[in-house]
């Protein structure tokens, strides 16, 4: 499923994108405005102005009609990889492009009982080293009885994604597909099911926050 086929009303912008587009659109404006008095500042202004377009691509934060799971994908982008983690668990690591939507999104409805930033490198997403990067780790306690206890995801900084923006701290309560944070310019999110859960996509399938069920029952 793509990001526009789950999408049902207006684009928005994401929180936490004003550092980077502002500067961008306010430059942009200006050398247009100049170019009226000399058609020299169109080599700024063009230019300008695409990235600007660019990055109002990049930092959308369309609303989504939430799928059906007990667990749903965090994060718009590609199922890097599905392995069996020591303690019985299961990681599913999604890779997120420049293309994708930036924006993630609470897995199940619950409490956020950790949120944890842990310094780290910026190895290209793709890297298998890149779990190690910069990066923000948190866990959730489901809001029902669903004998699933605690969840885990972590959102990984890349090469080009430095900054991870988390919408919300620990204590909160959030509801299954609400918006938790921001990775600028894509990375990768991983979602740990818990032993004896088996996952419901496969490597090379394409996510949708939100949308995606994690989960297989």
């Amino acid at each position: 499923m793509s990001d526009d086929s789950a999408k049902p009303g207006r684009l928005r912008l994401a929180r936490g994108t004003s550092p980077w587009l502002l500067p961008t659109a306010t430059a942009a404006a200006a050398a247009t405005l100049l170019v009226r008095r000399d058609r020299r500042w169109a080599l700024a202004a063009v230019p300008l102005s695409a990235l600007t377009g660019a990055m109002l691509w990049f930092f959308r934060d369309p609303d989504r009609e939430p799928g059906q799971g007990r667990i749903l994908s965090p994060a718009d982008g590609v199922v890097q990889s599905i392995d069996a983690w020591p303690d019985g668990r299961t990681r599913v690591a999604i890779f997120m492009s420049p293309a994708n939507v930036h924006v993630n999104r609470a897995p199940l409805a619950g409490t956020v009982t950790s949120v944890q930033h842990v310094a780290g490198g910026f190895l290209p997403a793709f890297n298998k080293d890149s779990d190690q990067n910069e990066r923000v780790v948190w866990h959730f306690a489901p809001a029902d009885d669903s004998g699933l206890g605690d969840i885990e995801m972590v959102q990984i900084a890349g090469a080009v994604a430095r900054r991870i923006v988390p919408y919300v701290s620990e204590g909160a309560k959030v509801s299954q597909t609400e918006r938790i944070g921001l990775i600028r310019f894509g990375s990768r999110v991983d979602i740990y099911l818990p032993e004896g859960i088996a996952p419901a996509v496969s490597v090379g399938e394409k996510t949708v926050a939100g949308v995606t069920r994690i989960d297989r029952g």
